[in-house]
Parts: structure tokens; C-alpha cells; sequence
């Protein structure tokens, strides 16, 4: 269950507000990336879809007849043309990723992360094995909410967006209906915390994100759904199952950076998250999960220094859904594989 780290009671910025005030600085102030940034980032996060797309169907045909293997983007004509294969608990795989190459953390950090400059990471953190690990399936049985759904930027908007139904919130009100159809039991706060002051969202939302889970110990994974900024030539569509989508980006804060180191230490608790692997190894799993059944769906996962509220519940995920360049549409398609990924790894 997700009852939220109290050892400190680090839970409100109030307590420390000088760090609570730096750490948003310093956060804004690594925000401010270039157009050409933008851009390049995009070209390479293209490359390195085709690539890990390249390089799991020469896995496939690598491997032995017995394991299952389905090559990407298949035309009805080549699947009616194949013998009809045993349907297994992995059918539905577009491509099947080869574990072993997992293995290399030069591949690993390459294929499925993009590390922002202001932090590292390294072999002991990004090991696949430890990031398969945890059985992150929860416990549908309790009570009450499972997942929580918010928002640190509630008023982030699409490019044809006209009010809040249509801007993030609104796609977290399609996510709420897609997972609750899933069976989960779902609850979407639409708390306003970067209105008139964006710069301190992180700091206002943490007391009440906190309270909600303390007062509903029935949630056990908890959400914060956001939509990114890029340049203005920059369009993050993908096609899945017949439909044009945003593409989403899974984001993990490490609580460490270049210049400070690690961030949890006594001289900073307001900064502390004591669940970074568990994190990652949320990310990571619908990352892979993400590959093999909707290539091309998702963004490398980035990578940042400071924490961004994730220390709430081992199974914290920020996502970013799209950008100010994607419509309403793309980013409320998106949802549907998103739902889909959160009940293969929650189930």
C-alpha cells in the first residue's frame, strides 16, 4: 500500500522552505532548453526507435522456433498467410525484446533512457535484473481506491485545447474511465496547484497529494499526469491500432545531481525519495511492455536530478503525455494504450 515516507516528515514545504524554494529554481532554471534541443532530441529519439525496432526482429529470427516471435507492423495478407500459431499469454506482442541484450548497460541506458544533464546514473541503478525484479502487480481485492490520478500542472493545455475538459485534466478523466473499465478503482484528483504560480506546484501539491494517501490507504500506485513542452516544430505523433496519437514519456527524478550529489541527506530531507528503485523499476517495466506491444508509443524514459513528488508510493509514475503541439485528440487516443500497458504490469 502506498502510505507515503514519514520517517522525516518531509511532507511539507512549509517546514523547509528555503530548500522547497531552491529545489523549484533550480528545476525551472535546467528547464530552459532550446528549440535546436528540442529538435535534435527528437531526431535521435527516432533513431533510436528504429533501431531497437531493427534490431528485436533480428532477435526474433534469432531465436529458437518454440519462443514466441511476431514480426513489427505485419500486413493482414503475411498473418492469414501463416500457419495458425498456439495462442499464449504474450500474444499481441508486436516485437519480442531480447533479454539479453538487456544485459548491457550501455545498450540498456541507450535504447530505453534519455539522462538529463543535470544528473548520472549508473550499472548499479539501470540493472535489468533488478529492474524486473518487483512483482508490481497490486492488490485488487481492497477497498477503496487503488490508483490516484493527479496533476502538478492542472492547467496545462493542447494545441486546440479550450478549458480544462480538454486540456490535461481532461485526459486524465479519459484514463480514470479507461482503468476503472479495466477493474481498477480509480480516484482523479483535480487539485489546482500551478495556478498564479507555477514555479512552487511540486512544494503546494506534496501536503495535500500526502493527505489524500494517508487518508485512503487502499491506493497503492499513484499517477501524476502532465503534457510536455517542445519546440514548436516538434509534433510527437505515433500511430497505434489504426489511430494517430501523442506520444507519452515515462519520468523518473533520481534525487541526484552533477553538482550536489545525492540529495538525501540530512542536510536536505525535504528532498529525499526512499523509493527511487522501485520507481524506476515501474517505469522500466511499462517501458518494456510499451516496446513489445506498441513500438514507437512511447519517448525514452528521462532521467532528472531532483525528486518531483515521487516519494509518496514505490509504484509513483510521472507521465507526460504528448505536447503543447499535439491536439486534444492525440492525447485522449493515447490513453487507450497507456490503460492497456498499466493493467499488463498492475495485473
Amino acid at each position: 500500500m502506498c502510505r507515503g515516507y514519514l520517517g522525516h516528515r518531509d511532507v511539507t514545504a512549509s517546514m523547509y522552505p528555503a530548500i522547497a524554494q531552491n529545489e523549484q529554481r533550480l528545476w525551472y532554471e535546467s528547464q530552459e532548453e532550446n528549440l535546436a534541443y528540442y529538435e535534435n532530441q527528437a531526431a535521435e529519439e527516432n533513431e533510436q526507435a528504429k533501431q531497437i525496432i531493427a534490431e528485436n526482429e533480428k532477435a526474433v529470427t534469432e531465436q529458437p522456433v518454440q519462443q514466441e516471435s511476431q514480426n513489427v507492423d505485419e500486413t493482414p495478407t503475411q498473418k492469414e498467410s501463416k500457419k495458425p500459431e498456439k495462442k499464449t499469454e504474450t500474444s499481441g506482442k508486436k516485437v519480442s525484446v531480447n533479454r539479453k541484450k538487456l544485459q548491457d548497460f550501455d545498450y540498456l541506458r541507450q535504447t530505453f533512457y534519455q539522462v538529463d544533464n543535470t544528473t548520472t546514473i549508473g550499472k548499479n541503478q539501470l540493472d535489468v535484473d533488478k529492474l524486473m525484479k518487483p512483482d508490481l502487480r497490486i492488490d485488487q481485492s481492497v477497498d477503496g481506491p487503488q490508483i490516484l490520478i493527479y496533476h502538478t500542472h492542472s492547467q496545462e493545455r493542447y494545441a486546440d485545447s479550450k478549458d480544462e475538459k480538454t486540456g490535461v485534466v481532461g485526459v486524465g478523466d479519459y484514463l480514470t474511465e479507461l482503468l476503472e473499465e479495466e477493474g481498477f478503482q480509480v480516484m482523479h484528483h483535480k487539485g489546482e496547484y500551478d495556478v498564479g504560480d507555477r514555479d512552487h506546484a511540486y512544494s503546494k501539491a506534496a501536503p495535500s497529494i500526502q493527505k489524500i494517501i494517508n487518508d485512503n490507504p487502499s491506493i497503492q500506485v499513484v499517477i501524476d499526469l502532465h503534457r510536455d513542452g517542445v519546440g514548436e516544430n516538434t509534433r510527437l505523433v505515433t500511430t497505434q491500432n489504426g489511430k494517430k496519437m501523442a506520444k507519452i514519456m515515462f519520468f523518473n527524478g533520481l534525487s541526484r545531481t552533477r553538482v550536489n550529489g545525492d540529495l538525501a541527506g540530512m542536510a536536505n530531507p525535504y528532498l529525499k525519495n526512499p523509493y527511487i528503485s522501485d520507481n524506476l523499476a515501474f517505469s522500466f517495466q511499462m517501458q518494456l511492455a510499451a516496446a513489445e506491444y506498441y513500438p514507437d508509443f512511447t519517448r525514452r524514459i528521462y532521467l532528472k536530478g531532483y525528486r518531483f513528488n515521487m516519494h509518496f508510493c514505490p509504484k509513483s509514475m510521472l507521465v507526460e503525455v504528448g505536447a503543447q503541439t499535439n491536439t486534444f485528440e492525440e492525447a485522449k487516443n493515447a490513453m487507450e494504450p497507456l490503460a492497456d500497458l498499466f493493467a499488463k504490469v498492475l495485473k
